[in-house]
């Protein structure tokens, strides 16, 4: 991304945003464009700010950061994302360089600098089919590190030789649902008082819906659309999942960001995900889960359009809707004090 594009972007948004807006600076790996990227997203973000509040986030492998990185990210608030599967023979599984070594302990050595920076920093984990059997090993080890915030990612993708069936690394429905029942024990257990001394970003969200608030987690929405995507070249799309030709709105160089995160476009790609299919309509948790992401949605061999993870969470909520309602009205009773 080019500087001029940058400053658009930046100018734009703080423009037509509300009081505070955030910016997630997201790749491929976003570090390879370098620090003084960033130092020039926060010069532009000063300029055009006109007083309102910034956030920024950042969702990097790691593998770059260094303790200029560090001091940088804690100076401005940087919200970190970094991915780290867990202990080292989970995270190598899959995450390796050309040379086929590990990149773990390089990642885990840079999350300890993030944490010995103070920068605010969450470990986001990939649950694939060989780290799905280790939920309490990626919990305590997460937890013995210091990342108290975690967001577990479910990972399925097509195979490449046939797109009608998913590829061997993903995750499985039931194993997916046995492990978030598995996390959803551990992250119980720490509760005190009604308070979770660890932060899960699939459960805090879930837990909004149990207290009537809206979950800040877009897959728990009745509708998407809450974001834009620009692209390095100023190419905006709907979302990060669905940046194709069908769902692009624009060019940031040419058109307004308002105008197209208000389009009709973007409002058709929101309602996208209230089209469920009929098992949604009808499933007792469909208030709580809202059918999960769209870019979840397959056909299986029945042809029929249904979410991967739909068994997970059926078995997830049957096992935890009776403790999340505990905690909900425990909830009531503590803003009531």
């Amino acid at each position: 991304m080019t500087l001029k594009t940058l400053e658009a972007i930046v100018k734009q948004a703080m423009q037509y945003g509300s009081s505070y807006f955030s910016f997630a600076w997201q790749g491929g790996e976003p570090t390879l464009m370098g620090l003084p990227f960033y130092k020039k997203a926060v010069e532009y973000q000063e300029k055009y700010g006109l007083g309102k509040r910034v956030g920024n986030g950042l969702q990097t492998n790691g593998i770059l950061l260094t303790n200029e990185w560090a001091k940088f990210l804690s100076k401005y608030n940087f919200l970190v994302g970094i991915s780290l599967d867990g202990p080292k023979h989970i995270h190598d599984h899959y995450r390796v360089r050309k040379s086929g070594n590990g990149t773990w302990q390089k990642v885990h050595d840079n999350a300890k600098k993030l944490i010995a920076a103070g920068v605010d920093t969450n470990a986001l984990t990939v649950v694939n089919d060989y780290s799905a059997e280790f939920p309490e090993e990626i919990y305590n080890f997460n937890k013995e590190l210091g990342l108290n915030y975690m967001q577990f990612i479910p990972c399925i993708e097509t195979d490449k030789g046939n797109p009608n069936d998913i590829a061997s690394f993903s995750v499985s429905a039931e194993k997916y649902g046995i492990f978030l029942i598995k996390l959803f024990d551990l992250w119980y257990s720490d509760i005190n008082n009604g308070i979770a001394s660890t932060s899960v970003r699939y459960f805090d969200s879930i837990f909004h819906n149990y207290v009537g608030l809206d979950a800040p987690d877009c897959t728990l929405a009745e509708s998407c659309g809450s974001y834009l995507v620009v692209e390095y070249d100023g190419s905006v799309y709907s979302c990060d999942f669905y940046v194709q030709d069908d769902w692009n709105l624009g060019n940031v160089m040419e058109g307004r960001l308002d105008e197209m995160f208000n389009s009709d476009r973007q409002i058709e790609f929101g309602n996208l995900k209230a089209n469920l299919p009929l098992e949604c309509k009808t499933c007792e948790w469909l208030k709580k889960c809202q059918g999960g992401c769209t870019k979840d949605r397959i056909k299986n061999s029945q042809d029929i359009l249904s979410n991967h993870f739909c068994l997970s969470y059926k078995m997830f909520f049957q096992h935890a809707d009776s403790k999340l309602k505990e905690l909900a009205n425990q909830w009531h009773i503590n803003q009531q004090r």
